[in-house]
């Protein structure tokens, strides 16, 4: 009885630590709930509260508004719709370990997925997936997307932090699945490529580099591929011990004015359209933020997901309202 009984612990532990690997783990204690921001100017006003929306989902990527003030959240296992209130309906479950969300002009809920692929994953008569590999490849490990006005879909294929590539793998890339065409490699050129997104005009492509000190933007061109890469904005930077000086920057998102949002351990840090760094919010979270997105019917909060919290923040400047995210 008793070996059962360690067995059955070990396999819990392996289980959270798995969990905690994928960063996909859970808070564990109430986040702090009177927490203000600094003032960063034309963004936000000093002592603006970060409000917790909801806490104590396993997991939390995603961060997509929705018309109606709810956000999208990658959570238990699958897609979570989280209300104003907090009040939780899940929209689809065993979503393959989806990580970052998208919707497309259809309303199809597009996701990344750690589990190889780029799916349709809501509603449920039109899930399929799209991509689950390249040139008869696996990919490594899809994290983030965007879509773009024609249905285009930008995504960014990256290792898990601490994993050991192998010689026949893909390379860490940026990737475009066109409307109706083949997919291509479109960046191969970031050390680590995270959360994506595009300007307003969609001339421009942000993304990224946890592995590196800058967001990173490229020129769209009219096919999709992408040229002149641009070391955009410098993070604030940490030290990790097994890479050395890292952004550690994960989730990203823009507002209307081309303001770019990244998530990273040193809060969400915010360029402007120039890439200026205009300072950083400090998110109430025992790890770092994972993803962000702009919400609410007139789309002025900036709402923060990770490690099973939803924060919101009241901003000046709307969130882009020409797509979803």
């Amino acid at each position: 009885m008793r070996s059962k009984v360690f067995f059955a612990a070990i396999v819990c532990l392996l289980g959270s630590v798995i969990l905690l690997g994928q960063g996909r783990g859970r808070q564990e204690t109430a986040p702090a709930s009177d927490k203000v921001t600094p003032e960063i100017k034309g963004i936000v006003p000093a002592g603006t509260k970060i409000e917790v929306v909801k806490w104590g989902l396993q997991g939390a990527d995603g961060g997509v508004g929705m018309p109606d003030g709810s956000v999208l959240v990658a959570a238990n296992g699958g897609i979570a719709k989280v209300d104003a209130d907090g009040n939780t309906t899940m929209l689809a479950e065993k979503t393959g370990q989806a990580a970052g969300l998208a919707v497309d002009a259809q309303g199809r809920v597009i996701a990344a997925q750690y589990s190889g692929k780029v799916s349709v994953l809501y509603p449920p008569e039109a899930a399929k997936v799209l991509v689950d590999n390249y040139n008869g490849k696996p990919f490594i490990r899809p994290n983030d997307l965007v879509v773009d006005k024609k249905g285009g879909i930008y995504f960014t294929d990256c290792y898990q932090a601490g994993a050991k590539p192998k010689p026949d793998d893909l390379p860490q890339a940026v990737y475009y699945i066109p409307p109706n065409g083949k997919i291509m490699a479109v960046a191969t050129d970031i050390n680590r490529p995270n959360g994506i997104t595009l300007s307003p005009d969609e001339k421009i492509l942000y993304v990224n580099d946890w592995d590196g000190d800058y967001l990173v933007s490229y020129n769209v061109q009219p096919d999709g591929t992408l040229k002149n890469r641009k070391n955009f904005g410098k993070f604030d930077t940490k030290q990790d011990t097994d890479h050395g000086l890292v952004s550690g920057a994960d989730g990203l998102c823009i507002d209307a004015e081309s303001n770019t949002y990244a998530t990273t351990p040193a809060g969400v840090q915010v360029f402007d359209a120039k890439g200026k760094h205009l300072g950083n919010l400090e998110i109430p979270l025992d790890d770092p933020g994972q993803n962000c997105g702009f919400g609410g019917p007139d789309k002025h909060y900036l709402y923060v997901v990770g490690h099973g919290v939803v924060f919101r923040i009241r901003t000046i400047p709307q969130g882009y309202k020409g797509r979803a995210k």
